[in-house]
């Protein structure tokens, strides 16, 4: 069985697509994943299945669609997928609150930093079908705009590392 971490796109946020966790838990349990766990609001699930990755996130998607009435993205990533990355950032001394990784639905283009405005210093990688950026002054007053990013959904580096545990874990106990 594969144990998958599911990010969901625009759920719990700026009071859209409002999903309390004991629902998706529940929608995700529905769709036959075990031993499912979900990660604070902001729509982080962890589960394990035997189906393939295709297979799991069309139903979780097709699942969340209905609960929704209109489509929900999900962007599925293993332990090990999510090890690697975390091996790959390039902000080693940035505070992980800082770091904010967006999973996309697939690799990033070889151009897509090319449009990106930076006016407070923030740096950005491209690590495959993630990108990271790290806000040296933080998030919230950021004028960032990078194009790239919004087919994605975005979680900061402490969340990933969180999943990433949980993920383990939930590998170590099969």
């Amino acid at each position: 069985m594969t144990v998958f971490v599911a990010l969901l796109r625009a759920v719990n946020v700026g009071g859209t697509g409002k999903l309390p966790m004991a629902d998706l838990r529940a929608i995700a349990e529905r769709q036959g994943f075990r031993d499912v766990a979900t990660y604070i609001q902001s729509g982080n699930l962890v589960f394990r299945t035997e189906l393939t990755r295709q297979e799991a996130q069309a139903r979780l998607e097709e699942a969340l669609a209905a609960h929704f009435g209109r489509s929900a993205d999900v962007f599925l990533r293993t332990a090990e997928e999510l090890q690697s990355l975390s091996g790959r950032i390039p902000f080693a001394d940035a505070a992980p609150n800082q770091v904010l990784i967006t999973f996309l639905p697939e690799e990033a283009s070889a151009d897509a930093l090319e449009h990106m405005i930076a006016p407070d210093g923030e740096q950005a990688a491209v690590l495959g079908s993630e990108i990271a950026v790290h806000f040296p002054n933080g998030m919230g007053r950021s004028k960032l705009k990078l194009p790239a990013v919004k087919p994605g959904t975005a979680r900061n580096l402490n969340t990933v590392h969180k999943l990433l545990e949980m993920a383990r874990q939930l590998e170590g106990a099969a």
